[in-house]
C-alpha cells in the first residue's frame, strides 16, 4: 500500500513538473508602450494568438524608453513600441535582429472646448505647440520617455520654442540609468511634466483642462471606449509629422542566449500574417479604427 502511495506521489510530481517547464516554455515576455495596452489592442489579438500557437504573451507595458532599455539588458524576449529613429539604434547596436512593421496611427493634440490658445482647427503641430507656448496655456507632457514624449519634444524643437535639457537618474534593479530630455523654458507655470503613461496623461489633462499630445488609438478608447467618456476634444491633427508608426523586434539570442527567440519569432510572424492583420484592421470602438495595418493590404 505504501509503495503504490508512493509511486503515485512520484508520478503526480513528475506531471505537475512536467506542466509547469511546458508552460515556462511558452511564455513569452514583451515589454511595450502603455499606448498599445491602453488601446486594448491586445486584449483582441494575444487571446487569439495564444488559442492559434498555445504561446502566452506576458505583457510588460511602459513607455518606449523604458522598454527598448528592457530589451537592451536582455530582461525580455521582444519589444513592442512606437519610436522608429531609436527602434532603428536599438537594431544598429547589435540588441535586435530585426524590425516588423505592424501598423500604425497617428498623434493628435488634444484639449479641452475652452481651447485657450485657439487652435482647434489647426492641422500643423509646431504652430499649434507655438500657440500654446505663447499663450502660456497649460500642457500636460507623458514626461516619461516613450515614444510619444519623444514626439512631443520633436514638435516643439519643431516649433522654435526655446528649451531646455534636463537629466533625471532613475534606479531600476539596482542599476542607475540616465535620461535626458528637452521641454521648454519658462514653463513652470504651464507645461506639466507627470512621468506616466499615455492613459494617465489623457486623464491628468481632463482633470485639469489641458493640452496634452496623445497617439489617436488611446484616445478614441478613452473617448469612445469608456461609459464616462472623455471632456476633451482632438483640436489639431492631420499633420503628416504626426504619423506614429509601430514595429516589433525580437532581442538578438546572439546578445542574449536565454531569449526565446523561436517564440518571438513565431508572434511577429503571426502579426505580420493576414490573420494577424486583419485582426488590427478591424479593431474598432463605435466604428473608429484606432490601427492601421502595415504589414499586409487588408481590403475593407
Amino acid at each position: 500500500m505504501k509503495e503504490n502511495f508512493l509511486k503515485i506521489t512520484i508520478l503526480l510530481c513528475m506531471v505537475c513538473f512536467a506542466g509547469t517547464s511546458y508552460a515556462e516554455d511558452n511564455i513569452l515576455k514583451m515589454a511595450t508602450t502603455t499606448s498599445t495596452q491602453d488601446s486594448g489592442l491586445l486584449d483582441v489579438l494575444l487571446p487569439v494568438f495564444e488559442t492559434d500557437t498555445g504561446i502566452k504573451v506576458k505583457i510588460i507595458a511602459k513607455g518606449t524608453g523604458a522598454a527598448i532599455r528592457d530589451g537592451k539588458d536582455g530582461n525580455v524576449d521582444i519589444i513592442f513600441v512606437h519610436a522608429k529613429n531609436r527602434e532603428e539604434q536599438f537594431l544598429a547596436e547589435g540588441f535586435g535582429t530585426r524590425r516588423y512593421g505592424i501598423m500604425h496611427n497617428d498623434f493628435v493634440v488634444i484639449g479641452s472646448k475652452n481651447d485657450p490658445a485657439k487652435i482647434a482647427g489647426f492641422t500643423d503641430a509646431a504652430a499649434a505647440f507655438k500657440k500654446i507656448a505663447e499663450s502660456g496655456s497649460k500642457f500636460v507632457s507623458r514626461g516619461d520617455d516613450s515614444g510619444t514624449h519623444t514626439k512631443e519634444q520633436k514638435i516643439w524643437e519643431n516649433a522654435n520654442v526655446p528649451m531646455i535639457t534636463e537629466t533625471k537618474k532613475l534606479i531600476k534593479k539596482g542599476k542607475t540609468v540616465q535620461i535626458s530630455f528637452k521641454h521648454p523654458k519658462e514653463s513652470r507655470d504651464w507645461y506639466f511634466s507627470i512621468g506616466q503613461g499615455m492613459g494617465a496623461a489623457i486623464t491628468f489633462s481632463e482633470e485639469k483642462q489641458t493640452y496634452t499630445l496623445s497617439d489617436r488609438g488611446t484616445y478614441i478608447a478613452y473617448k469612445y471606449g469608456r461609459t464616462q467618456g472623455l471632456d476633451l476634444d482632438i483640436l489639431c491633427e492631420g499633420d503628416i509629422h504626426l504619423k506614429n508608426e509601430y514595429g516589433l523586434i525580437p532581442v538578438n539570442p546572439k546578445k542574449y542566449p536565454h531569449v526565446r527567440y523561436d517564440l518571438s519569432k513565431q508572434f511577429a510572424e503571426w502579426m505580420i500574417s493576414t490573420k494577424g492583420q486583419s485582426l488590427i484592421a478591424d479593431y474598432k470602438l463605435h466604428g473608429k479604427q484606432l490601427f492601421y495595418p502595415d504589414a499586409v493590404s487588408v481590403d475593407k
